[in-house]
């Protein structure tokens, strides 16, 4: 199975791993939401009170997150979580990409990232759950040749990742390192920016 069937993105933004400082950039993002992408994430409606909650949790459980990063804002985020206390052979994956910024082939490379994540962590089954009518995600999951099964009015897809080798792990390696740097300057631009409006205000 291939792996690099991701396609470039929209130049002005950045695929990178999310670090724990982000919490709220996080949460932000999935505020932003309108209320069908929140129902394509979450498969059903939910409130601000459940995303404060679910991203509060959302680095507390080991998750491993990638996103996409436009002027220092989250706009799109592909998360992958393990199914025990440890990684072990299966893990899930679940997306979400605000509506402006949807059909711009930014699920794709945050898919790819995904899966490597996975492999790098001896995942042997991805699971992707969605609904039924989520088609942007299933042609997502096609790319990548999941196996897609209809359950109960959802999709569960099945992803076989490649074993890892030290080319797949040591380019994990090599982009965390930039993307930690990202990420300091991503969070001193926010912090600057807020004492700019606040002295503006």
């Amino acid at each position: 199975m291939s792996e690099t069937k991701a396609g470039p993105v929209q130049a002005s933004g950045t695929v990178r791993k999310l670090w724990p400082s982000e919490t709220e950039a996080f949460r932000n993002h999935l505020l932003r939401l309108d209320r069908g992408s929140r129902r394509m994430r979450f498969a059903h409606a939910v409130s601000d009170s459940f995303i404060e909650d679910y991203a509060t949790r959302m680095l507390e459980f080991g998750s491993i997150c990638y996103g996409y990063i436009v002027d220092c804002e989250i706009r799109a985020v592909a998360e992958l979580r393990k199914l025990s206390d440890h990684w072990g052979d299966e893990a899930e994956a679940a997306f979400s990409v605000e509506a402006a910024y949807q059909d711009r082939g930014i699920g794709t490379e945050l898919m790819g990232r995904v899966i490597r994540a996975a492999r790098n962590r001896g995942v042997r089954l991805l699971y992707m759950s969605c609904l039924a009518e989520n088609e942007r995600m299933q042609a997502i999951a096609k790319k990548y040749d999941a196996d897609l099964k209809f359950e109960l009015g959802d999709v569960i897809g099945e992803i076989v990742p490649e074993e890892a080798n030290y080319f797949s792990i040591m380019a994990e390696a090599a982009e965390d390192r930039v993307n930690y740097l990202m990420a300091v300057l991503d969070l001193q631009s926010r912090v600057l920016g807020r004492l700019t409006d606040k002295i503006a205000g």
